[in-house]
């Protein structure tokens, strides 16, 4: 059994993450989510989908891109 990384737990099922030259084990999404996926850099949430990026900033939606002042992106075109 291995051991996820965010909680500690030992699960029969953990399954192993590799970004870039790092990895990471998980027993969960959730977990990996946690620790992998990037913050929303208006509201903080987690982006679990594509998300919108100027400049190497990752925002969840054009409209948290917006309210920092980013008036090009949009969610759909």
């Amino acid at each position: 059994m291995a051991k996820c990384d965010v909680c500690g737990n030992y699960y029969d099922k953990a399954f192993t993450v590799r970004m870039g030259d790092e990895e990471h084990t998980f027993d969960s999404f959730e977990c990996a989510i946690h620790a992998l996926a990037p913050e929303c850099a208006h509201c903080g949430c987690r982006v679990v989908g594509h998300g919108v990026e100027e400049d190497g900033t990752v925002y969840c939606c054009a409209n948290c891109a917006k309210q920092v002042g980013v008036t090009a992106l949009r969610d759909r075109v």
